[in-house]
């Protein structure tokens, strides 16, 4: 019987699988791969292959002609990375040894990992050996082994690797040929106008969609016009107690339908806003007739769990924070063992970690911060049922199920950043507060008429706090309540519809229409995650369907890019995204040669399209056929354009904001 080979992503998750085996290893890790009598364990350094440039297809290719593009191969080529050439070998050699019958593919899993390996298989020329694929949730050894045992025959994903080479291609066409062509095409014209050497053009297929997404959210900010507007005030007294009404226009009042109104609730102006004062404090106090009172229970949910971008957004304002430095924060946790894999869009769980969850959360009971609330949560055995909740939910996984606290690896925490630990603490009670029964709120509406005038007020107060008393962060700030409610609402307990109030004053209050906010680190990605729409809500969010824009593997990424190809600035105490005037420059070129780069929509659906190809929905071939035909056509049409002289008006537009 020969040996068995587990290849993994890093060497990091190499020395865990090394670890979990047990296995007395006679090398060094220096050596590239660690070897017993049974097993071998090597690992990538990330990429170790990548797709070759035009001119390594001919060398004539490496100059940058109209009449080479549209760029299409026949077959795609190949390369090993200069710069991990040696790796590469090593890993060549371990493969390919003849004693080696089995491979265990243990790189990170999802569609990323499943292209790094299929490559170095295919470089590699590995045929005639087992290949089984290890698909974990965390680092833990008894995750590891569970993998290694429960490991399928590499085939099952071949429709994975089938979309991960199609995502490189797609990447790949888009690029050369959409940069290539716009450069030829526009290049010289913007380095004249920006007086600079040269210009490229880097454009791509989600890149330039959120470049889009920055842009015209800037531009609607600066196409917006403040506009005051004027409420009215009531001050309303019960007995001691008195709470402000606000109006509101009705059928009855005088201003009803009237073109001095600014939406319901107040007015255009100040000078009609003081004659309804003026009306209605004649006299003083005015009489406020209880048209209605409404009392009611409101109920909130704790939030899903985590995914990537989840969790991104809450860094940025928690921490202030960019995307990258969140993954790159919670892989640390991660690979420490802390918590589960990191890049997932689930923010449920699965069926079957639901069955044994309380692992993590006993685990939790080392934790000091979280002690007492993970052991109130065994005590209670209110993870018990958790199966049958909204917070589990195999349909709404595909890879992953959400990130959560492992229960273990609590040796690695003191060598943790104070960001790092943070970002754990987060999680760790995020996740606690699912076992936690909803927060309870007490709500009252009322109703006046003064002088057929409609007035009303409405107030809310903490009844049960729930899974509230979880989500209290120990580094966070304390805060008192901005407005305690409480009294008026012991106040309002004895009124009742038909009952008369007294309005003791009326008064002015004036306020100022808001542009749109710009996008920060953390919002951006929610957008992308939601197709470019910017969905506030959690619960909403939760409902929309679709892979968006991108994936949470490469959205952090993306932004990082935009920000080093100087197509965007992010500022690094707010984390507030704007564009640059060369980043708005690129944005009218490809909205006047290639308008579909800038569609949420469509570049959500190509990602969508990927998903169907994972899944075996649609064949490789007619995915890549159709990417051809948009490539080629985009291309030509971008050939023929003639458009120069139109853009620099554009560019005149806007320039005048960067001076």
């Amino acid at each position: 019987m020969g040996k068995s080979v587990f290849i993994a992503e890093k060497p990091s998750v190499a020395e865990e699988f090394g670890k979990a085996l047990h296995e007395s290893f006679k090398n060094r890790k220096s050596d590239g791969y660690l070897e017993s009598d049974n097993y071998i364990v090597t690992w990538c350094v990330g990429h170790l292959v990548t797709m070759c440039y035009p001119d390594k297809y001919d060398p004539a290719l490496k100059s940058w002609r109209l009449d080479t593009l549209p760029f299409i191969p026949e077959e795609f080529m190949y390369e090993i990375i200069p710069s991990v050439e040696k790796q590469f070998n090593i890993v060549k050699s371990v493969l390919t040894r003849p004693d080696v019958d089995t491979i265990y593919v243990c790189t990170d899993s999802g569609r990323e990992g499943e292209y790094i390996y299929r490559l170095v298989r295919q470089m590699a020329g590995v045929t005639g050996k087992t290949e089984k694929r290890v698909w974990i949730d965390s680092q833990t050894e008894e995750e590891i082994l569970k993998g290694i045992k429960t490991a399928k025959d590499i085939s099952e994903y071949n429709n994975l690797s089938d979309a991960a080479y199609l995502r490189a291609k797609e990447d790949y066409l888009m690029g050369i040929n959409f940069s290539r062509v716009l450069t030829l095409k526009y290049g010289r014209n913007i380095s004249s106008y920006l007086k600079t050497d040269k210009t490229v053009i880097s454009v791509g297929r989600v890149m330039t969609c959120v470049l889009g997404m920055i842009v015209r959210r800037e531009r609607e900010i600066r196409a917006f016009v403040k506009m005051p507007f004027y409420r009215v005030i009531g001050k309303t007294l019960i007995g001691e107690t008195s709470f402000d009404a606000e109006w509101k226009t009705s059928e009855s009042s005088i201003f009803y339908n009237t073109p001095y109104l600014y939406k319901d609730n107040g007015f255009k102006d100040r000078t009609k806003a003081q004659e309804l004062v003026n009306y209605l404090s004649d006299p003083l106090p005015a009489e406020g007739i209880v048209t209605s009172i409404e009392r009611k229970k409101e109920v909130k949910n704790p939030p899903l769990l985590f995914n990537l971008a989840e969790l991104q957004n809450e860094c940025s304002k928690l921490f202030k924070i960019s995307p990258d430095q969140t993954l790159a924060v919670v892989q640390e946790l991660y690979e420490k063992k802390l918590v589960t894999y990191p890049r997932t869009d689930a923010r449920v769980l699965s069926s079957a970690i639901s069955k044994e969850i309380d692992k993590n959360i006993r685990g939790l009971c080392s934790y000091a911060p979280l002690k007492d609330i993970a052991s109130q949560v065994l005590e209670e055995k209110s993870y018990v049922n958790i199966g049958k909740s909204r917070y589990c939910d195999d349909k709404k996984i595909t890879d992953h199920y959400a990130i959560i606290p492992t229960g273990q690896g609590f040796g690695a925490m003191r060598g943790l950043s104070q960001t790092a630990s943070r970002v754990y603490e987060v999680i760790a009670r995020r996740f606690l507060s699912i076992f936690f029964p909803s927060a309870e709120y007490a709500k009252v509406s009322v109703s006046l008429n003064v002088k057929k005038e409609l007035f009303s007020a409405s107030f809310k107060v903490l009844s049960k706090e729930g899974y509230l008393s979880v989500m209290k962060n120990s580094f966070a700030k304390s805060q008192d309540s901005e407005e305690n409610d409480e009294a008026t609402l012991q106040a309002l307990k004895k009124v009742k519809k038909g009952d008369i109030l007294p309005v003791e004053e009326f008064s002015i209050k004036e306020g100022e229409t808001s542009p749109p906010k710009r996008y920060n680190s953390g919002s951006i990605i929610l957008a992308m995650e939601n197709a470019g729409q910017l969905i506030e809500d959690e619960e909403l969010r939760a409902q929309i369907k679709g892979s968006g824009i991108g994936t949470s593997a490469t959205r952090a990424e993306i932004l990082k890019k935009l920000n080093t190809i100087g197509y965007i600035a992010t500022n690094p105490k707010t984390q507030i995204i704007t564009p640059t005037m060369l980043g708005e420059i690129v944005y009218d070129v490809v909205d006047n040669s290639i308008k579909q780069l800038l569609n949420p929509e469509l570049t959500a659906s190509w990602e969508k399209g990927l998903t169907y190809v994972a899944n075996g929905e649609i064949t490789s071939d007619e995915y890549l056929n159709k990417l051809e035909g948009f490539v080629t056509r985009r291309t030509q049409a971008v050939k023929s354009m003639n458009n120069q002289s139109e853009l620099v008006k554009l560019f005149n537009d806007f320039a005048r904001f960067y001076k």
